[in-house]
């Protein structure tokens, strides 16, 4: 309940200055680490499904290197990509 009070309070604060603000922020180096910092996450769950699945921790590891490479290039042209729509912005 208190959690949902100080988030409908936070966004009753957000003003338009603060969205532009936040709006014109994002930048391709900020892309290229949230895409690191999301694929780490990303992989070491693709390492531990795979090495369920499989019951061999090279094999996981392998699938999870390819893994970590593509997805990280994928998030970024995706998030590149998101930031040139309009839709969703004021």
């Amino acid at each position: 309940m208190i959690v949902q009070q100080m988030f409908i309070g936070n966004l009753a604060k957000t003003n338009k200055t603060d969205y532009k603000k936040d709006k014109t922020s994002e930048n391709p180096l900020r892309s290229i680490v949230k895409s690191i910092s999301w694929r780490i996450v990303g992989t070491l769950d693709t390492i531990l499904i795979a090495w369920l699945v499989t019951g061999e921790v090279k094999a996981a590891i392998s699938i999870g290197s390819v893994e970590l490479v593509t997805k990280m290039v994928l998030y970024f042209f995706h998030e590149r990509i998101w930031n040139t729509i309009k839709w969703g912005k004021q």
